[in-house]
Order: structure tokens, then sequence, then C-alpha cells
């Protein structure tokens, strides 16, 4: 068959991608991701008992305004990642704010509490699981983000990992603060970061692998 022939014959079967059809798929993967994520921490970890007291707190709200807005940014990013040509553009910076803010407010604690408070304040009660626990439950959204882009276009593949990677750490750290009993700017500003960079990190390490088409 002559190149202009097959040419013809794969122009003739092909057909217009639906609209929205990237923003589907990703609402189909995280569709399953999270409440396998939320099902991971009540089998695991289990809800925080004094869930409904800690509700009416604003610490308790920084958390998950942390974690959403880090979520929502690293969805951006993964979405537009997923296609050959389309740049990330305000992602990057959106990224990059709820992460400075905690800081800032971090360092504010920190400066504000007595010298003798501040290591409780970075450490809390769970540093050496929290970060463990958010990188355990991000392990559904990992697969399932994974998943997604495998099937899409990604040609940046550690970035599009990258991006993958810390979409799911964001959100296995939304569902952590329904368990976690820590609510402190320094202690967020440290271990959540640092759960959330390790399937950020994985996701760059595996994405040339996993995600090469």
């Amino acid at each position: 068959m002559k190149t202009d022939e097959l040419i013809s014959l794969l122009a003739t079967s092909a057909a217009p991608v639906p609209a929205h059809a990237v923003g589907r798929r990703f609402a189909m993967a995280l569709g399953m991701g999270i409440p396998g994520a939320a099902l991971l921490m009540l089998m695991t970890l289990g809800l925080r008992p004094d869930l409904l007291q800690v509700a009416t707190e604003p610490s308790f709200w920084m958390k998950l305004a942390f974690a959403a807005c880090l979520a929502l940014a690293g969805l951006v990013a993964t979405e537009r990642l997923s296609r050959p040509g389309v740049r990330v553009g305000f992602a990057w910076a959106a990224m990059a704010a709820p992460v400075l803010a905690l800081w800032l407010a971090a360092a504010i604690a920190l400066l504000g509490a007595v010298p003798e408070q501040r290591l409780d304040l970075i450490l809390g009660n769970t540093w050496k699981s929290c970060p463990f626990n958010i990188a355990m439950l991000s392990v559904p959204l990992f697969i399932a983000t994974f998943w997604c882009m495998k099937d899409l276009a990604p040609t940046r593949l550690a970035l599009a990992g990258a991006s993958s990677g810390l979409l799911s750490g964001a959100l296995s750290a939304l569902v952590y603060a329904l368990h976690c009993p820590e609510s402190a700017a320094p202690f967020l500003g440290v271990w959540y970061v640092l759960g959330i960079a390790i399937p950020t990190l994985a996701g760059a390490l595996l994405g040339p692998r996993i995600l090469r088409w």
C-alpha cells in the first residue's frame, strides 16, 4: 500500500474527539481514586473521633483549604500536561501559592510562640507517621491518575508524572486531614508538604517509564 493511500485510509476512519473528553476521563479517575483513598483511610486509620468538634475551628479548615487548593492546581497542571503542546501556564504559580502561604503562616506562628514551644509546633505528636500515611493513602489516587494519563498523550513524561503524583498526594492529604489530629501551620508546612512530595517524586521517576507511548 502506498503512503498516500495509507494516510487516506487512516483519515477516513478518524473521528473527532468528543468535547471535554480529557476532563471526563480525569473525573472518572478521581471518582475511583478518592473513594479508594477514603476507604483505605477508614480501614487503616479511622476518622478523627472529635471531628465534629474540630470542624468549628479555623485551623482545621486552613488544613483542608491548603490541600484542596494544591489539588485543584495540580489537576489543572496534570490535565494540561496530558496533552501535547499545551502550556501549563499559571498552574505552576497556583501550585506554589498554597505552599508559600502555608509556610508564611508557619513562620508567623513560630515567631509568635515562645522558644520552648517551637519544636512542639513543628513535630506535633505524629510527625514520624504523618508523611508516610499521606503517601500510603495516595496509592489508589496514584494508580487512578496514572491510568488516566497513560491513555492520553503526554510528551513531557517526567513533569506529567510529577504532576500526577502531586495531584494524588494533595488529594490524599485532604483525605488524611479527616484523621489527622494536627492543625498547627508549622507541622503542616513540614510534614504535609513532605507527604505530598513523596508521590510527587515517585511520579517524576516513574513517569518516563509508565507514560511512554
